[in-house]
């Protein structure tokens, strides 16, 4: 954690949207994405973006309904319950051994260490998952929240890609066996 920030270490738990929470979201219904969720969840979760994320990621579940335990979970700040976010996996591991890492805080919490701690969840889990040897994190060039956000985690640049819609991305990983001994 970056010694300047004012916040202490974040503690988030991720709670599970299961398709039917994402189809809701994906269709712009918070009041029964929320309820199928158990979780108050933001606005942030039917803005256009979001609602086009959770709709891949509930076609996502319909095609292969066990990718569930990898896909998007809502983050909740712990104690006080307020949802933060949203992270988790693309998806799970590839024939490699790879996941990829996502995730988004929601504007009224951001650059509280929420991310940093969203991303330590994920790392953890992906670490003690006896098929998962490399977690990546693709992110765009110009968002230096994301770029600061995976500093510290061991990551390394491999590459970059890019296109019209997107712009370009670095892509960053970091070997999970690392992950743990951290």
């Amino acid at each position: 954690m970056n010694s300047e920030s004012p916040f202490p270490p974040r503690r988030i738990r991720f709670v599970s949207l299961s398709a039917k929470a994402l189809r809701a979201l994906a269709d712009g219904d918070l009041s029964g994405g929320s309820a199928e969720a158990g979780v108050a969840l933001d606005a942030h979760f039917v803005s256009e973006r979001a609602r086009w994320i959770f709709g891949y990621r509930a076609e996502q579940l319909a095609k292969d309904p066990s990718a569930a335990p990898w896909t998007t979970r809502a983050a909740v700040s712990v104690p006080d319950g307020a949802v933060v976010g949203d992270a988790g996996f693309h998806g799970p591991p590839d024939e490699a051994g790879v996941v990829e890492v996502g995730y988004t805080v929601v504007p009224g919490h951001r650059r509280q260490g929420y991310a940093r701690a969203m991303l330590r969840e994920l790392l953890v889990r992906a670490a003690a998952e006896p098929g998962v040897r490399t977690v990546r994190a693709t992110i765009r060039s110009d968002n230096e929240a994301s770029l600061a956000t995976i500093a510290g985690f061991g990551f390394t640049r491999v590459g970059e890609k890019g296109d019209e819609r997107e712009g370009i991305s670095f892509v960053f990983e970091v070997p999970a066996d690392a992950i743990l001994a951290a």
